[in-house]
C-alpha cells in the first residue's frame, strides 16, 4: 500500500528537509518515528526539499507500507513527533503516486517584519529598512516575472535540474505598513534551487533602488546571472499551497 501524508513543520532546528548523515533533518525525523510505530524502517519521498531554516505550513510525503496502520496511529505518531513537526492525515493513494512528481502547484510564502519582533524569532526577516522601499518599485519588479518561462538568473548554481522553465502563476507582494510587515506570494508548477529567496533578494535590491529594472529584463531575456544578487535568509520562507489532482483539502 502507499500512502500520502499531510504535515506541516517548523524548520529552525533542522538542515532542511532531506536526511544527511548525521545531521537532524526533518526527513530523517519522520522516518524514525515512522519506522519506531510501525516496527519497521520506513523510507518517506518528499514533495521538496526545503533549505535549513525553510518552514512549511503544508508539504506532502509517501511511503509505502504493507500492513494495516495501529489504532491511534495518527495521534500516537504526532505524540512521537517533536512539537516543531505535525502530521494532519494519512491518505491511501495509488500504488504509482508520487508527493514529488504528481504535484501541479506549489505556493510560497516570504514574511517579512519592519519592526523588531520578538515572537518572530527565526519564523520572519527582520528587515528595519521600510523607509528605503519604493512599494511601486517592488511590484513592478514581483510582475516583471510573470512574463517569463526561463528562470537561470534565480537558480543557485551547480544545480543538476534539466530545464529552468517553470509556469509562474502569482508574484505580488502584500505591504501592510500600519502592521509593519510585508509578504511576498508565488506560486508555479515548480521551483529551481533557492529560486524564491533570490527572487525576493531582487525585488529588495530593486526596491531600495540597488539594482534596476532594466538590468532584471535583461538578466531574464538573456539567461545570465543578474549583475547585482541578494539571497533572502531562510527564516521567512514558508512552502505553503501544494496540490494534487487526486487530493482534495479537508473541509
Amino acid at each position: 500500500m502507499r500512502y500520502f501524508a499531510e504535515l506541516a513543520y517548523n524548520g529552525t532546528s533542522y538542515v532542511g528537509w532531506q536526511a544527511q548523515p548525521g545531521q537532524t533533518s526533518v526527513q530523517g525525523t519522520i522516518e524514525q518515528a515512522l519506522g519506531t510505530i510501525l516496527n519497521t524502517p520506513v523510507e518517506v519521498v518528499g514533495c521538496g526539499r526545503t533549505d535549513a531554516g525553510v518552514h512549511a505550513k503544508q508539504y506532502f510525503l509517501h511511503f509505502d507500507y504493507p500492513g494495516s496502520f495501529p489504532q491511534g496511529f495518527n495521534r500516537r505518531i504526532n505524540k512521537f513527533l517533536p512539537p516543531d513537526i505535525a502530521i494532519y492525515r494519512f491518505l491511501e493513494v495509488d500504488t504509482q503516486a508520487h508527493a514529488r512528481f504528481d504535484a501541479t502547484h506549489r505556493a510560497y510564502e516570504y514574511h517579512i517584519d519592519f519592526r523588531k519582533n520578538p515572537f518572530g524569532k527565526d519564523t520572519r526577516y527582520f528587515f528595519p529598512f521600510a523607509h528605503q522601499i519604493d512599494e511601486g518599485l517592488l511590484q513592478e519588479a514581483a510582475q516583471l516575472l510573470l512574463g517569463y518561462q526561463d528562470f537561470y538568473p534565480f537558480c543557485k548554481s551547480n544545480t543538476d535540474v534539466k530545464t529552468m522553465r517553470c509556469d509562474l502563476r502569482r508574484s505580488e507582494w502584500a505591504v501592510d505598513r500600519a502592521q509593519h510587515r510585508m509578504v511576498f506570494h508565488i506560486a508555479a508548477d515548480r521551483f529551481l534551487r533557492g529560486m524564491v529567496r533570490l527572487i525576493v533578494g531582487m525585488c529588495l535590491n530593486v526596491a531600495q533602488r540597488k539594482l534596476d529594472l532594466a538590468s532584471v529584463r535583461k538578466a531574464l531575456e538573456q539567461q545570465t546571472r543578474l549583475p547585482k544578487s541578494l539571497s533572502a535568509p531562510p527564516d521567512g520562507l514558508y512552502l505553503t499551497d501544494i496540490r494534487y489532482p487526486f487530493i482534495h483539502p479537508e473541509t
